[in-house]
């Protein structure tokens, strides 16, 4: 019996001309997974791509590989299929065979049909019915048919060269292609939202790696290791990222000497920008990307935002922007990311936090309080102070 995975893409389905473009990222993006776990033949048809082993160590390693391609943004459903002759006597002996594994101590199933070859004899309908009978006589009485709400769904899909046979799909990354649009820096705290914003721009095809401030000593080492671990955890999607992390502690003593506490945090948040762009174009990168969401704190107003996005020349993406926490939260449990993100580290922009910050900022006020120190040579020594961590995947 031969088995294949099935990796259903969407999105690029929709695509015109360029379509080939994104379908080669895709196929390259799974060969590269894949190739640690054995030798796999990878082809693409209809919207899929097949992905058969072919030798020992890939059959062994079936299950690891349905993860891997579960993780690779394009694919949206995942399958491990059973592949038959376009018969339909074949059909019901391969379901006899393959399918009750799937469905030890499950109370309810159903059979469905997908017949892209329209010149196969039968109807989807008869195939689904035919497929349900042979499953119900293999199984006796230890199992039973609901159409309406099933514990397992039998899939029985028709397509140009052969049949296939599943127990339903495993939902995949979807988006589009991971490097298929672009790069960006993502400015990394150790907080909830900056990592799924990261995955956000990622699952849209964005290269991504990451700037993180720190403050040491206002801020601990183990606090640098929590944004590390956030990286390694997107890294499950995007394979490997660079953290490129900076201390802006000179920055703040300096602000705290010479500036009104209330702009502390707006001019603290105009520098770490300021960092943020160099550090893009050093590495590649055409946008910055953070987690901000209207409203959610006192640098986040739309006043604050113009008055912080006013000192780069480059797109600032915030796909959180319209979120509420719990919108956050929910995908930040969806991605692994939640139980990292509350361990109880500082970050830079709790330290020296004013007790009542501006709101409303006006940009020549906030440029009053800029030009009383110098913020250019401070930035100059934390850019030159920057140091690259490599990021990968836990395996």
């Amino acid at each position: 019996m031969k088995e294949v995975i099935l990796a259903k893409y969407g999105e690029i389905a929709l695509k015109g001309m360029n379509r080939s473009q994104f379908e080669a990222i895709l196929v390259r993006e799974i060969k590269e997974r894949l190739a640690p776990l054995g030798e796999f033949s990878v082809t693409w048809a209809q919207s899929t791509v097949y992905i058969e082993p072919t030798d020992e160590a890939a059959r062994r390693a079936t299950d690891d590989a349905v993860y891997e391609v579960q993780h690779v943004f394009g694919i949206n459903a995942v399958a491990r299929a059973a592949v038959a002759e376009k018969d339909i006597d074949a059909i019901l002996t391969l379901a006899k065979e393959y399918v009750p594994r799937f469905l030890a101590g499950v109370k309810t199933f159903k059979a469905e049909s997908k017949r892209s070859d329209k010149k196969f004899p039968l109807t989807s309908p008869q195939i689904s019915a035919a497929v349900g009978h042979a499953v119900c006589q293999v199984m006796g009485g230890r199992i039973k048919v609901d159409v309406n709400n099933p514990d397992v769904t039998v899939v029985t899909e028709i397509r140009e060269s052969n049949a296939y046979i599943h127990a339903g799909s495993l939902p995949g990354a979807g988006g589009l292609p991971y490097g298929s649009n672009g790069k960006a820096m993502l400015l990394l705290s150790g907080g909830i939202d900056s990592p799924v914003a990261g995955f956000m721009m990622a699952r849209r095809g964005v290269r991504v790696e990451a700037v993180h401030f720190e403050s040491y000593p206002y801020t601990s080492e183990q606090a640098r290791d929590k944004v590390l671990e956030l990286a390694s955890i997107l890294c499950e999607y995007t394979r490997s990222m660079k953290v490129h992390v900076i201390s802006v502690t000179k920055i703040q003593e300096e602000l705290r000497r010479c500036c009104d506490e209330d702009y502390f945090t707006l001019l603290l948040r105009r520098s770490m920008m300021r960092l943020a762009e160099r550090v893009a174009r050093k590495y590649g990168a055409s946008a910055l990307v953070t987690g901000e969401a209207i409203g959610q704190v006192a640098s986040q107003t739309m006043e604050a935002l113009t008055v912080t996005d006013e000192v780069v020349n480059m797109p600032v993406f915030r796909p959180c922007i319209g979120m509420d926490k719990d919108e956050i939260v929910t995908r930040a449990r969806q991605i692994g990311t939640f139980e990292t993100s509350v361990l109880p580290y500082e970050d830079c922009c709790t330290v020296f936090m004013p007790r009542r910050p501006k709101t409303r900022p006006e940009l020549k006020k906030v440029l009053a309080q800029e030009s009383k120190y110098d913020y250019k040579t401070l930035e100059d020594e934390a850019f030159a102070g920057a140091v690259t961590y490599p990021a990968g995947r836990k395996i």
